[in-house]
């Protein structure tokens, strides 16, 4: 009996380890895993743009309960965003504006949460994100 249930442990044990640390993991597209993450990011986004949105990832880690995004917001039918009627148009009429999103997510209670999200970056606005959020450096690596 005792035996029996250190195995169960043990495979709970391996089997847990990409949920609350270990392994940096990327949610297969379609995953549940990622809807919740695309979902929680969606709201933010709609709101500062101020218009539906899809994203084409680029890259998605998890790790402990964070994740991190790199994508670009696209538009429902998967064209280009149109910036110039958001709160970003003076940054592209400067030149300061890059298309693609930033973004870092914490599963707090069972839900996915948009902890910082930046769009149109020209820079790299998450290097400090690690010590300032106490996120893994590991889901930042490309």
């Amino acid at each position: 009996m005792n035996a029996s249930l250190t195995r169960l442990f043990l495979i709970l044990l391996v089997a847990l380890v990409p949920v609350f640390g270990g392994e940096t993991f990327t949610p297969q597209p379609g995953s549940p895993e990622r809807k919740a993450i695309v979902d929680a990011l969606r709201i933010p986004v709609k709101a500062e743009l101020k218009k539906e949105v899809i994203f084409k990832i680029n890259r998605l880690k998890i790790q402990g309960g964070w994740a991190f995004l790199a994508g670009v917001p696209l538009k429902p039918d998967g064209s280009e965003m149109d910036y110039r009627d958001t709160i970003h148009a003076e940054a592209i009429r400067e030149g300061a504006f890059d298309g693609g999103i930033f973004a870092l997510l914490q599963k707090r209670n069972g839900q996915w949460k948009t902890v910082r999200y930046i769009i149109g970056a020209t820079d790299i606005p998450y290097v400090d994100w690690p010590q300032e959020f106490g996120a893994p450096e590991a889901i930042f690596e490309p």
